[in-house]
Order: structure tokens, then C-alpha cells, then sequence
């Protein structure tokens, strides 16, 4: 019982924080960042566990399988543009796979994080399937993993479009690059908002970044 009213209530909290955001166009106001924020508030006052929510939550889970699958149409729609972008999608994807994971490292060096923390936060920029195994395969924690996978993928959909805005990026490639390499799938739905053309270009850089990090990240602890 208690699974189903979680469920419904997610269901309403996401539906009403998307028609914030479209009243109040604002990046603090993301539906996914206000909608993380109401379900832990409402758990924390019912005093509800994570099992007992997720007794609910696990069916909008099953849910990301095919939400995933449905990213092929806008790939299929623009799969010109990709081939003629391919190589710069490539080099941008690798580049910002690479600052990705080598800012989280120096700066959970900088403030002397524990070493499982800083192993934790590497993988921080590519989908939570793919970071929680390179957690765990690099001695990591993989829960913690998911959990850095959320704030940058929350961040980069919030703030994204104002950088990229303040920075005068404003093709296509730039975009989608820039959202499917820092913020994974987050940041791929956000790319939706803005255009099927930066969202079949986010996808791909979501799924090359979680090629490239699990290349990558073993090596980068070894400097």
C-alpha cells in the first residue's frame, strides 16, 4: 500500500514541479532538482525508509530501460547530422570525459577526501548502471557513486544552458556534447527541451562517456 502511494506521489510532485517550471522559467527550479527535494522532505517528515519508498519507486526504475530505448528515434531522425559530425563528437566526448573525472579527482584531493570517496567521485559524470560498476570495480562505493551521478546530472541541467548561454555555445553539437558528457541522462532530457538535434547528439555523448570513463578511470588513479 504504502509502495503505491510513493508511487502516486512522485508521480504528482514531478507533474506539478514541471508546471513550476514552466510559470517560472528558472534553472533552480528544474522539475527533477525541486521533485528530489519534496520526496526527501516528505520522507524525512513520515519517517519512511528507502526500501519502503523504493517498494514503489522501483517501477518508474523498470521505466528507464525503455525511456532509454526511445532515445534511438531522435538518433534515427538525425543520424545525417551525426555522421557529419562524428569525429568532433568523438574529441569532445573524450575531452570532456577526461576533465569530467580529472576535476572531480583534484578537487576531492584538494580537500583530502577519504580515499574510497575519491574513488566514489571519478565516475561521477557518465550514467549511474555504468559509474556504480566502475565504483566497485576501482574499489569504490557504488551507492555513493550513484549519488555523485545525480548531483552532476541535477547541476549540469540546471546550470548548463547558462553557461553555455554566457559562453556564446550555441550549435548543436556544442550543446549536446556538452550536456550527454557532464550530466548523462539528465542532462540528455534536458538537451530534449532544447531541441531533438541536440538530444540525438547528447544521447550519443552519454553512451561514448560511459565507454571512454570505463577506459579511463583505472589509468587516472595511476597518476
Amino acid at each position: 500500500m504504502i509502495g503505491a502511494i510513493m508511487l502516486l506521489w512522485t508521480i504528482v510532485v514531478y507533474m506539478a514541479m514541471r508546471k513550476l517550471y514552466a510559470r517560472f522559467y528558472f534553472p533552480l527550479l528544474v522539475p527533477i532538482a525541486t521533485s528530489t527535494v519534496i520526496i526527501i522532505i516528505t520522507l524525512s517528515l513520515f519517517r519512511l525508509s528507502y526500501e519502503q519508498y523504493m517498494s514503489g519507486g522501483k517501477w518508474l526504475v523498470h521505466l528507464l530501460g525503455p525511456a532509454v530505448v526511445a532515445l534511438a528515434l531522435p538518433l534515427y531522425q538525425h543520424r545525417h547530422t551525426l555522421k557529419q559530425f562524428l569525429w568532433s563528437l568523438l574529441c569532445s566526448t573524450f575531452f570532456g570525459t577526461i576533465i569530467g573525472m580529472g576535476s572531480g579527482l583534484l578537487l576531492a584531493r584538494l580537500f583530502h577526501l577519504p580515499e574510497r570517496v575519491v574513488r566514489s567521485i571519478i565516475p561521477k559524470s557518465v550514467t549511474s548502471p555504468v559509474a556504480m560498476d566502475i565504483a566497485k570495480l576501482i574499489d569504490g562505493i557504488p551507492t555513493l557513486a550513484a549519488v555523485y551521478v545525480m548531483v552532476a546530472g541535477i547541476f549540469g541541467a540546471m546550470f548548463g544552458p547558462t553557461i553555455f548561454q554566457r559562453l556564446r555555445l550555441t550549435t548543436a553539437l556544442g550543446v549536446g556534447s556538452g550536456l550527454g558528457a557532464a550530466s548523462h541522462g539528465i542532462g540528455t532530457a534536458k538537451a530534449l527541451e532544447i531541441g531533438k538535434k541536440e538530444a540525438a547528439i547528447s544521447s550519443v555523448a552519454m553512451t561514448l562517456s560511459a565507454i571512454f570513463a570505463s577506459l579511463l578511470c583505472p589509468l587516472l588513479l595511476l597518476l
